[in-house]
């Protein structure tokens, strides 16, 4: 393995430098850094009509199972997986029903645009939500469109299919119902519909749910999350709100609210609601990343002043389904990446990203679509970097920021994040995400001068890319950390570059760290990215210390603010080029520390 300790060389970096912007990483963490993260932190949600594309059907798809494990290799950890979507709410129960499919309804009686009952599902369908990985964390959504008169009965049995069919997935929490703000539109309510009647009919199936499926399996009542507002535009299903309708409210008989943590969707586009053509040089203006959550973050806010957390179980570049050449390109991958550290710093404790089969922004594309035969997408590629990034600790925590004071080509284009293992600095990760197209031909440097503290001078770091040679527009060819995804074809990982980037800090803590235009590099302290421990009795104090992180068998009753606190290695390059040695064999099934999310969505 060829060591290079000059960067002056690579071909990953051109020779010019175009402009220069100052870091100083605290060595310690500042004021505005973030509680731990968990491991699970980036995950995913499957729309639930579309989970047999995603799992298979009589076989298993090979495809969805190597990236999972390639993340939980990174982790130690399965990502947390919210099953639901508008789907949910169409969903009936028939024991009956065994293909490998849902069912379209011959007599729906629901009512709705398209009606709560039309889709039937059967025994199948739990036993392909089974072939997740073992301790994957899954939130899954229960239908609450559906108000016939054995409205109890069906939701009680289909919460109880999920809690009894599943051996290898945990069911963490349970969503019931997907953005009721938006029902009047679906046609799932009519008349006064609003946050006052949801939270009643929310605590009525709640409750149900509690008293006849959790309680009897001696799980504790604050296993739901209610969904708050997915529109900005006034409703009454804000945060606030709901908490002043008394949706906290202890299930009887009971000190413990139902309530386990906060729900939310968003997306940074939504094609029939966005008022503008997006384009790629509009979303890598990272800035505009910021703009676009500023209601979520009054609702994060508001989330603080409460005992229960905050996720964010429904997220994406463009909804409902991507845009091809927008969301299916490499640059989507640095969006990607950019929104993780972002959303982390803001103690947010879970994004999941949405997928469906015939989604250009689904991080990879399970069954064949548009011609085209299942294959890994660039944005898969943020997943990978970020869990590399945090790794398999339980002590990860993150701060830092786009630069809005960048002028010129790069105003809104870089980001700079620190990430601190056990409260030391541990990696600085620099994005520059300045869209060039490799037809182009004109890649400059940003040079990132850091400055860290004089006690790290001499020390060598060590370099990690995310970079793809055909610039921003390109569909297929990203790396990160010297690893395809693309080139097995079956989604395991593969070392196409196994030099190891370093370069020395200077005496007086300087280090200059020139980053190609759509690219990120991460300065890592200590080592290559992808060699932290495992820390048994880290990730065994967050189980403790935080409720909405808790390994899901041993639920405490009790929520936690969201509010700032403070073996084996993981290898991203083995001989055998599998990318990683894998974290998750030093994890007992009993030990697994994860984020009870949410997502933000305008279904």
């Amino acid at each position: 393995m060829a060591v290079i300790g000059s960067l002056a060389t690579l071909s990953l970096i051109s020779v010019v430098a175009a402009q220069t912007v100052q870091h100083a990483p605290p060595a310690r963490p500042a004021q505005g850094v973030s509680q731990i993260i968990s491991p699970s932190f980036a995950g995913f949600g499957i729309e639930p009509s579309n989970l047999f594309s995603f799992t298979g059907g009589a076989q298993p798809n090979e495809l969805t199972n190597n990236l999972l494990q390639n993340l939980i290799d990174y982790t130690g950890v399965p990502p947390h997986i919210r099953l639901g979507g508008n789907t949910q709410d169409y969903f009936k129960w028939d024991a009956s029903m065994d293909g490998w499919y849902w069912l379209n309804n011959p007599n729906p009686v629901g009512q709705g645009a398209f009606p709560t009952d039309h889709m039937i599902i059967g025994p199948r369908y739990f036993e392909t939500l089974d072939r997740f990985p073992a301790g994957t964390p899954i939130t899954f959504g229960l239908n609450l469109a559906y108000t016939e008169p054995d409205y109890i009965d069906q939701i009680v049995t289909m919460a109880t299919q999920a809690m009894e069919r599943l051996s290898n997935p945990v069911i963490v929490s349970f969503e019931i119902g997907n953005e009721p703000d938006l029902y009047l539109q679906n046609g799932f309510r009519t008349g006064s519909w609003g946050g006052n009647v949801y939270t009643e009919q929310w605590l009525d199936r709640a409750q149900a749910v509690y008293d006849q499926v959790l309680k009897p399996r001696g799980i504790g009542a604050n296993f739901f999350e209610p969904a708050a507002t997915a529109s900005t535009i006034g409703t009454s299903f804000e945060i606030v709100q709901l908490a002043n309708f008394n949706i906290d409210a202890d299930a009887n008989g009971t000190q413990t609210p139902l309530v386990a943590q906060w729900n939310q969707h968003d997306y940074y586009y939504y094609i029939g609601v966005s008022t503008y053509p997006l384009t790629v040089s509009q979303f890598t203006d990272l800035r505009t990343t910021n703009n676009q959550f500023k209601a979520w973050e009054t609702q994060i806010a508001q989330a603080d002043q409460t005992p229960f957390a905050y996720a964010l179980r429904e997220m994406g570049i463009v909804g409902p389904i991507g845009l091809h050449e927008i969301t299916d390109v490499y640059a989507a991958a640095l969006w990607n990446l950019n929104f993780f550290l972002y959303t982390a710093a803001m103690n947010i404790t879970m994004v999941g990203m949405h997928m469906t089969d015939n989604s250009n922004a689904s991080a990879w594309q399970p069954i064949e679509m548009y011609g085209n035969a299942p294959f890994v997408r660039p944005n898969y590629y943020s997943f990978a970097a970020f869990d590399q990034i945090i790794g398999p600790t339980c002590q990860a925590r993150v701060g830092g920021s786009v630069d809005f004071d960048a002028t010129g080509d790069y105003a809104g284009r870089l980001a700079m994040y620190d990430v601190y293992q056990n409260d030391d600095l541990a990696s600085v990760v620099l994005i520059n995400s300045r869209p060039v197209n490799g037809s182009q031909g004109n890649f400059q440097n940003m040079t990132f001068q850091l400055s860290f503290d004089r006690s790290l001078g001499g020390q060598t770091v060590h370099l990690a890319y995310l970079t793809n040679p055909g610039g921003a527009d390109a569909s297929s060819g990203t790396t990160w950390n010297g690893i395809s995804y693309e080139e097995n074809g079956d989604g395991t990982p593969k070392v196409v570059d196994e030099t190891e980037y370093t370069l020395d800090i200077q005496s007086d803590g300087s280090l200059n760290v020139p980053v190609r235009d759509s690219s990120a590099v991460v300065v890592n302290l200590g080592g290559p990215v992808g060699q932290r421990a495992y820390n048994a009795d880290a990730c065994s104090s967050l189980s403790r210390s935080r409720p909405e992180a808790l390994n899901p068998g041993i639920k405490t009753g009790q929520g936690t603010a969201a509010s700032n606190s403070g073996s084996n290695s993981t290898n991203a390059k083995n001989a055998n080029n599998a990318g990683v040695r894998s974290a998750s064999s030093l994890l007992g099934a009993s030990i697994i520390a994860l984020s009870i999310g949410v997502v933000l969505q305008l279904a």
